[in-house]
């Protein structure tokens, strides 16, 4: 089978075009990779993901959180909070790991461990490889 000139050049074309596409969505991933969970009494909580840096991500994690919180962040990750459903002012656990699975389980975990009841996730979030 004989292929043209002119449609070589165009699958070319399109080859190119694709790997350049796909090496700047790879830059944009990674440079957009920071996040925070802000945690507070009873049940309070902030989170932001996916900020170019990881001050801007904690800043606005602190600014939905209400009272006196802290911020966790998280780097290509995912974070959880649980509280006590039954005294949501009581026992609570946070975690950050890799992958959303890890977090969610290390959260209630976390929860028991400080005297939780009835555990249960009152928020999470990963930023964008998490």
């Amino acid at each position: 089978m004989i292929v043209s000139t002119v449609a070589a050049q165009r699958r070319a074309l399109f080859v190119v075009a694709l790997t350049l596409l796909l090496a700047v969505f790879s830059t944009i991933t990674k440079a957009w990779a920071a996040g925070a969970l802000a945690v507070g009494k009873c049940g309070a909580y902030g989170q932001a993901y996916d900020y170019a840096a990881e001050a801007d991500a904690r800043s606005a994690a602190l600014k939905q959180c209400k009272g006196n919180c802290t911020a966790i962040a998280m780097k290509r990750a995912c974070a959880a909070l649980a509280v006590d459903m039954t005294n949501p002012c009581g026992a609570h656990g946070y975690a950050v790991k890799p992958r959303i699975s890890s977090s969610l389980n290390a959260a209630t975990k976390k929860c028991y461990e400080f005297g939780g009841k009835e555990c249960v996730i009152r928020a999470w979030a990963c930023d964008a490889k998490g």
